[in-house]
């Protein structure tokens, strides 16, 4: 059988297959935060379906961090009944689930908030209106939450969480040159930029301890003027495998970066496909940490050569689970075909109204005659 299907383990977590389902905005949450039935019913979905690890909602660690409506939160302790119900019908359905922590920094909703979003930096050209630049009490309240919102994921029953520093949201943004213009210790060079990231994750291991396991998603690059570059992602790679960061999970582009965001368009043939995967080569030439390869996955043979080639050890998708959650199922079962999702991003259109994500475009083939 291919190495796709292999049993693995991550810092002690049995995967059944290097599938990966990787974290988005699902907007079936409640207001508050809180998980309800309907996503419940969609991770279970994922799970009967075949994927090995599923990578949850990006779920905002303080209030001031929402980056949407309906996004799911972790930011207090009431909101974990419905967390721990989550995860426990995940693995009651024989899969296997990690939280992912966020927090939008200078993307962050102030109309949902109440509060003007805090940023490494109050820089201009990104949005109409400014921003607060945090202080060192600011920073050091955020790396707080982290570490909170990990220990209730633990205690909720998830099977680990990731820290969200992909994407510009806050984490990304300290990475970033341009959005973090700082000169003091959270500013400057990539290992000054990467202090606020690697508080946060030593945050999280004095809380949920060293055998629980702690994943992160990062920008390879933000594909952006003055943006995160390669060698200095390369060079936050090792600081966090110092820290004992037990997977990472690569990704690229930022919320503004147009067609170079993180998820792209017309992704039509194996060409176009994992289009992070030059910058994973020189990851995993560096570090030694699993690698987790998100962006344009879409066919099995794609994936079975990356895993092949080491490339990556993990093969991440989300758009495709969204029109077809049984697709490893599909693929395992030995139909072998391409994923039927076109990348077309419609699957977000029914949330922004309310709706939850669904795939937009497979409703409108089935209505037509």
């Amino acid at each position: 059988m291919t190495e796709l299907f292999e049993h693995s383990t991550i810092n002690g977590m049995m995967l059944a297959n290097r599938f990966v389902r990787s974290a988005t905005w699902e907007g079936m949450a409640a207001d508050d935060g809180a998980c309800t039935p309907k996503l419940i019913d969609l991770m279970v979905e994922l799970a009967k379906g075949g994927i090995g690890l599923i990578i949850s909602s990006h779920a905002y660690v303080s209030p001031a961090g929402q980056a949407g409506p309906w996004q799911l939160g972790v930011y207090n302790d009431a909101l974990v009944p419905g967390l721990a119900a989550m995860a426990k019908a995940v693995h009651d359905n024989g899969g296997k689930i990690v939280l992912q922590l966020a927090h939008a920094g200078f993307f962050a909703n102030a109309k949902l908030t109440g509060q003007t979003p805090m940023a490494p930096s109050n820089v201009e050209g990104f949005s109409k209106s400014a921003r607060q630049e945090m202080t060192a009490e600011d920073i050091r309240d955020v790396v707080q939450a982290y570490g909170a919102a990990a220990k209730r994921a633990q205690n909720a029953g998830f099977d680990g969480v990731q820290i969200h520093a992909a994407h510009g949201y806050l984490l990304s943004q300290f990475l970033s040159p341009a959005f973090n213009r700082r000169n003091d210790a959270y500013g400057g060079d990539i290992r000054h930029r990467a202090t606020a990231l690697v508080e946060v994750l030593q945050q999280i291991r004095h809380t949920v301890g060293r055998e629980y396991p702690v994943l992160v998603k990062m920008n390879c690059r933000d594909f952006i003027e003055n943006g995160l570059v390669a060698e200095d992602s390369l060079e936050v790679a090792t600081m966090l495998e110092a820290e004992g960061i037990d997977a990472i999970e690569l990704s690229g582009g930022v919320l503004v970066g147009g067609k170079l965001s993180p998820s792209r368009l017309g992704i039509k043939s194996a060409e176009n496909e994992a289009y992070f995967q030059d910058d994973a080569r020189s990851f995993k030439k560096k570090v030694d940490v699993p690698l987790i390869l998100v962006g344009g996955n879409r066919s099995f043979q794609v994936a079975e050569r990356l895993i092949n080639e080491g490339i990556a050890d993990y093969i991440s998708m989300c758009r495709p689970l969204i029109r077809e959650p049984g697709l490893i199922n599909r693929w395992r079962a030995g139909d072998l075909s391409k994923a039927t999702c076109l990348s077309d991003n419609m699957c977000f259109k029914p949330a922004m109204k309310g709706d939850g994500i669904y795939c937009l475009t497979e409703e409108r083939e089935r209505k037509r005659p």
